[in-house]
């Protein structure tokens, strides 16, 4: 992906060399990849590492992370942070963090992007000391979304079970790394190993969940993904997967169950066990 100082920060406007997406088509994850660096001020900081796992993203979910807004100004100012959730061909995920503000001399808004959340907390308290003291949405003290808006954000989202597309491509090691990788012991056994060894193809999907944040910012990450696999015969199998980090030293971990209901107690079990909501 080629990047340049020059390239970002135009405030959403599309460079002239950039080919204009068919009306009604969906961006897929690595257009929204070349969006995000496109408008960024900073997008060339992004390291070559994190742009070639980018490079296998299958699926893109943007979520609202925190929000500020003041109007008891000469104009309003406000900042809004997103973070954007990237499942990659491997299963595992990597998060961009996109902050937005208009905090500059033009009422337009500039955009940052950052890979880890403490380069991000120092974006969000450089743009917060510029809208100053007062207005609409989290401050200084609790930069977190309040409870209620992010719990109706997710709701309003609703469910999702996306239309299967399988890729017939190395759906066996796909499913040797998704079970290779699950640190639960009441996962999937030897049976279901060997079933999946003869996958015809696969599909992964992100699956939205009314989930909301325990106390403290981020303090909880709970994913759900549906792994499909398409067997001879037409025959179809899945496996949920549950992202989360509710474990003691708060590493992210992966489990892997064979039903979509297990994976939701065994979030609500590691959810009480650690003393958050969901």
């Amino acid at each position: 992906m080629a990047r340049t100082r020059e390239g970002g920060g135009e405030g959403g406007q599309r460079g002239g060399d950039e080919p204009e997406r068919p009306a009604g088509r969906e961006a897929t994850p690595a257009e929204q990849v070349q969006e995000l660096l496109r408008r960024a001020q900073n997008g060339f900081e992004i390291g070559e590492g994190v742009l070639a796992r980018l490079g296998t993203a299958l699926m893109h979910q943007p979520e609202l992370r925190s929000y500020r807004q003041r109007n008891d100004g000469g104009r309003p100012l406000r900042c809004n942070t997103y973070r954007h959730v990237f499942l990659l061909a491997d299963g595992s995920s990597l998060v961009l963090y996109e902050l937005e503000h208009d905090i500059g001399p033009q009422e337009r808004f500039l955009y940052e992007l950052y890979t880890d959340d403490t380069a991000l907390d120092a974006a969000e308290r450089r743009v917060h000391e510029r809208i100053g003291g007062g207005g609409i949405g989290p401050g200084s003290e609790d930069e977190e979304l309040p409870a209620w808006l992010a719990e109706e954000l997710l709701l309003a989202m609703g469910p999702s079970r996306p239309r299967r597309e399988y890729v017939a491509e190395a759906s066996p090691e796909h499913a040797r790394r998704l079970l290779r990788r699950a640190e639960n012991a009441d996962g999937p056994g030897e049976v279901v190993r060997e079933l999946l060894q003869g996958a015809l193809g696969h599909h992964i999907a992100l699956i939205t969940k009314p989930r909301r944040r325990g106390p403290g910012k981020d303090a909880t990450w709970c994913r759900f993904y549906e792994h499909a696999f398409l067997l001879e015969g037409g025959g179809e199998v899945s496996l949920w997967e549950l992202e989360h980090n509710m474990t003691a030293d708060g590493r992210l971990v992966c489990e892997v169950y064979l039903d979509e209901a297990e994976a939701e107690v065994a979030a609500d079990r590691h959810a009480r066990a650690q003393g958050v909501e969901l």
